[in-house]
């Protein structure tokens, strides 16, 4: 199975702050929804209680959290008490990609277990955040796509869609 992560972060490589996110770009929305429609998404339980408790529609939703008796009491959403266990779990939806959609922390332990990373970049930084994708070096990625996007009207930032994919160094 490939592992993927989704994300926005800037330049700073900020992804949110108080546990939302720093913008509000709808065509990063519309991204994210039609990439991971009718697949496994892992998240953490912040992120999962920012979606305001409710499962994301049309995926099978997980969430990790280390509070072993925290139930999401929706159902479909599966519980995980560790990452290694919600990807075990998003193997059983016979999907060939899970895509994990944060928070920063859920973000660190999967980055060395990714293959891809479906990452829209916004080139803005934001010192106050408190939220950040840690530990990303471009060195150990290839960069297999980029669309430019720019500001306009309902879009206060430009920004990119890159798609990076881990690279295999011969020896």
């Amino acid at each position: 199975m490939i592992v993927s992560l989704v994300l926005a972060a800037s330049e700073d490589n900020a992804i949110g702050k108080n546990n939302q996110l720093l913008w509000h770009l709808p065509n990063d929305m519309r991204f994210f929804k039609n990439t991971t429609w009718g697949m496994p998404v892992i998240m953490g339980r912040k992120t999962f209680e920012a979606l305001a408790g409710e499962p994301l529609p049309g995926r099978f939703n997980i969430v990790v959290t280390r509070q072993r008796d925290w139930q999401a009491n929706r159902p479909g959403v599966w519980v995980a008490n560790t990452l290694e266990s919600a990807l075990i779990r998003s193997r059983e939806t016979n999907c060939n990609e899970v895509y994990v959609i944060g928070g920063g922390e859920i973000y660190t332990q999967a980055l060395p277990l990714a293959d891809k990373i479906y990452l829209t970049r916004v080139h803005a930084k934001f010192p106050d955040a408190d939220a950040h994708f840690e530990g990303f070096i471009e060195k150990e990625w290839s960069l297999k796509s980029r669309i430019d996007c720019y500001k306009d009207d309902k879009h206060a930032y430009d920004y990119s869609f890159e798609t990076w994919e881990r690279s295999t160094l011969v020896v």
